[in-house]
């Protein structure tokens, strides 16, 4: 018979044996990373054959220039190519495939075709933390106003703050994000001259060079407003709703009428009663949103010129550089596969009505 693992959200059984939740807690654990590293296995395989299937490469554009051109032949022009790209256009796609997979064990994601001698890994190393920069700030500071924001429009449901706020959200959460920074650019950087669009493109400014200090901090700030504001803005009216609608439930639970009856303070019911059990739903979808982080980027960063790794991603699209392409795509899967891995272990954790057992069906 076979051995599943689930979550569930009823009480806990009275006179169970210690060890037996702890075996179940740790087939369940296990059998969440293997299948995590299972998905990954899978997407990385999809993303390799996906990833050639696309029309045209840098290789074969190169070995067709050198035809037109030169009139070399295709076997004189593609060993060129395989010396100047590090590349063997005449290999399998299966020893292809092989060597794909023997790198990954290796961590070694490739050389860019169109940068030899630079590997991907120091690509996405240049360009990643930029991105982690502005997206992850923004992302906490979209979570903690949404919070803030929705509750008090859950209080205040009905009154003109609610159905203000109710507005603004959905129209702020129905703007796709790079549609956003593309008017404001237009409006604000273009039209009315507001904003020195030409000097905020790029990570930090010509000339700086990154360190721990107040000054190149205070200039990447200046890079990294535009994209932030814009990540804030779009994703901040989704926080605010889900809140209220969550809060607004959770004054209607019998535990919040008990605790008015015992005449706590309106400060700590908000707090410890409905505030904490409301953001329990928000818990899974802000881990999962840490996993988008690095996908969630690419067109606000190509928009803005801001050098993250959304504006490596999308070089690597233009320009057909399969392992730069396949490196960022593989980043992306993990970061999703994990942040779906922590939201699962750690739920149990923060909402107590979950537990982990085994069941033999």
């Amino acid at each position: 018979m076979a051995a599943t693992e689930s979550l569930e959200t009823d009480e806990p059984e009275k006179g169970s044996k210690p060890a037996g939740r702890r075996s179940s807690t740790t087939r369940y654990v296990v059998g969440r990373v293997v299948k995590a590293f299972l998905t990954i296995y899978v997407v990385a395989t999809a993303i390799f054959f996906l990833v050639r299937l696309l029309p045209g490469n840098p290789v074969d554009v190169y070995i067709n220039q050198q035809i037109a051109q030169y009139g070399m032949s295709y076997q004189e022009a593609a060993n060129a190519a395989a010396g100047l790209f590090s590349f063997d256009p005449n290999e399998s796609k299966f020893m292809q495939y092989l060597h794909y997979l023997g790198g990954l064990v290796q961590g070694d994601l490739g050389t860019s075709l169109l940068s030899p001698g630079s590997s991907v890994t120091s690509q996405i190393g240049a360009y990643l933390p930029w991105t982690l920069f502005s997206v992850g700030i923004a992302l906490i500071i979209s979570f903690v106003l949404g919070i803030g924001i929705g509750m008090a429009m859950a209080y205040r449901r009905g009154g003109i703050f609610d159905h203000a706020m109710t507005l603004v959200a959905s129209i702020t959460h129905s703007i796709p994000n790079f549609l956003l920074a593309m008017m404001i650019i237009v409006f604000f950087g273009v039209q009315l001259e507001w904003l020195p669009i030409a000097t905020m493109r790029g990570a930090y400014s010509p000339g700086v060079h990154p360190e721990f200090s107040l000054y190149f901090l205070s200039d990447a700030f200046y890079h990294a407003a535009l994209p932030m504001f814009v990540y804030v803005l779009t994703s901040l009216g989704g926080w605010m709703l889900v809140m209220k609608s969550s809060t607004v439930e959770t004054l209607g639970e019998d535990y919040v009428t008990v605790a008015r009856a015992r005449g706590l303070t309106d400060r700590r019911i908000q707090v410890q009663y409905v505030g904490r059990n409301a953001m329990l739903p928000l818990f899974t979808s802000f881990v999962l949103s840490l996993g988008f982080v690095v996908g969630g980027s690419i067109l606000v960063e190509q928009v803005t010129q801001y050098q993250g790794i959304g504006f490596l991603l999308y070089e690597a699209v233009q320009r057909r550089d399969y392992p730069v392409l396949q490196g960022i795509l593989l980043i992306v899967t993990i970061s999703v596969v994990l942040a779906n891995l922590v939201a699962d272990l750690l739920y149990s954790r923060v909402d107590p009505r979950i537990r982990i057992t085994s069941k033999e069906g």
